[in-house]
């Protein structure tokens, strides 16, 4: 099929399941038709991704139309304002989901619930939060996840009651590289990091947290992705007081860690995928997001006062002593029932407990005198250590 077809009939698709129609502003379409062009020419889809692929575009499509019913039906909604919030922008594997989750056990935080997000209508309600039906169904996707690729477990861990990323979120815009994690898509992904403009998808961002705090208002909004890296001055234009909270680690171990984890997530959905496959498509740009750090700390984009850096080795070593940190520039008490509630999340949910996830930098196929040359503006600026290549 042509891929204007296949869009067009998801599209449809997506109208009849809800009843519904209205998909807001039409800046979604050219994430929308770049995504289905690459699921169907460059995913190289097996078996199984024919059968999922769709499913991840539908999910996208109908929380689309259900979130954009709901405020059109409800536009108190919208005059609510998103209390500035905490944003985590370190890339993947510097420690930030255990970060994020970690402050999401503090009453005075809300992260996203991946329950939520995986299925925001109708919106959240404060006195069924804790037993919404939605958190059993989302269970049942991740534990599914993991029957069919037990690694993932040692590698990233996942619950319907832990935080969600913001891609998943713009994921409604369709300009979100949560797709490149699923699906390989190198065309999609050289959009998404380059050419897309993400203002919308931060406007959506911005609707889609309302929708969640409107029946279930909570304490400040707590927000995490290392994908805001391509995207710093859409997110401060969105959110310009936000309190920035950027994670740092050695780029070679960014780069072997991630395409360790995609290379399991993406062999799902493709035969043959291997280290060095999305090694080759991902480098380049997880390269160019922590070089943009350096030039939106350099040219004020994120302003000096409204970020805390956190460094990998000294986190792991003394996870409060950061957190401190953080609330002390946030100018707010880490009560010692929100420490004691962190600390005992912490010790049921140490790095090893279901193993540990093991890579080698070599299986990437890239030179790292070449990555540690081109990373040296970033490690010298931040200060960030190299770790042993293996």
């Amino acid at each position: 099929m042509a891929p204007g077809l296949v869009t067009a009939q998801l599209i449809e698709i997506a109208c009849e399941k809800t009843g519904l129609d209205d998909f807001g502003p039409e800046s979604f379409r050219p994430g929308l038709d770049r995504l289905v062009d690459g699921l169907e020419h460059e995913a190289r889809l097996n078996e199984v991704g024919e059968a999922v692929a769709p499913t991840t575009v539908l999910g996208h499509l109908t929380n689309r139309l259900q979130v954009t019913d709901w405020h059109r039906r409800h536009p108190e909604m919208a005059a609510a304002d998103v209390t500035p919030p905490i944003v985590m922008i370190g890339m993947g594997r510097t420690g930030s989901t255990i970060l994020h989750d970690l402050f999401g056990q503090d009453p005075a935080n809300r992260v996203p619930r991946t329950w939520e997000v995986d299925h925001p209508c109708p919106p959240p309600e404060a006195a069924t939060y804790e037993s919404d039906p939605r958190i059993v169904e989302s269970q049942a996707g991740i534990d599914l996840a993991y029957d069919v690729r037990p690694e993932l477990r040692s590698m990233h861990p996942m619950g319907a009651r832990l935080g969600q990323e913001c891609i998943v979120i713009t994921g409604g815009e369709f300009a979100s590289p949560i797709f490149n994690s699923q699906y390989s898509l190198p065309s999609y992904l050289r959009w998404v990091t380059n050419e897309a403009d993400m203002a919308p998808a931060y406007h959506w961002h911005r609707r889609f947290l309302q929708l969640l705090q409107w029946r279930n208002p909570g304490g400040r909004w707590v927000l995490k992705t290392g994908a805001h890296l391509w995207a710093l001055p859409a997110l401060m234009a969105e959110y310009p007081e936000a309190l920035v909270v950027q994670t740092h680690r050695d780029p070679l171990r960014i780069i072997a860690s991630l395409s360790s984890l995609f290379a399991v997530v993406q062999a799902t959905a493709s035969d043959g995928v291997t280290m060095a496959d999305v090694a080759a498509q991902w480098a380049d740009p997880v390269l160019d997001a922590l070089d943009r750090s350096v030039t939106a700390r350099e040219d004020g984009t994120v302003p000096a006062e409204r970020v805390v850096d956190v460094h990998y080795g000294s986190f792991m070593a003394d996870p409060f002593q950061t957190i401190r940190s953080i609330y002390d520039t946030l100018g707010a008490d880490l009560t010692p029932d929100a420490e004691a509630r962190m600390r005992r999340f912490l010790a049921e949910n140490r790095a090893d407990k279901h193993g540990s996830h093991e890579y080698s930098f070599a299986d990437t196929g890239l030179d790292p005198g070449s990555v540690r040359q081109r990373m040296r503006r970033y490690q010298e600026y931040f200060d960030v250590e190299s770790e042993p290549v293996r």
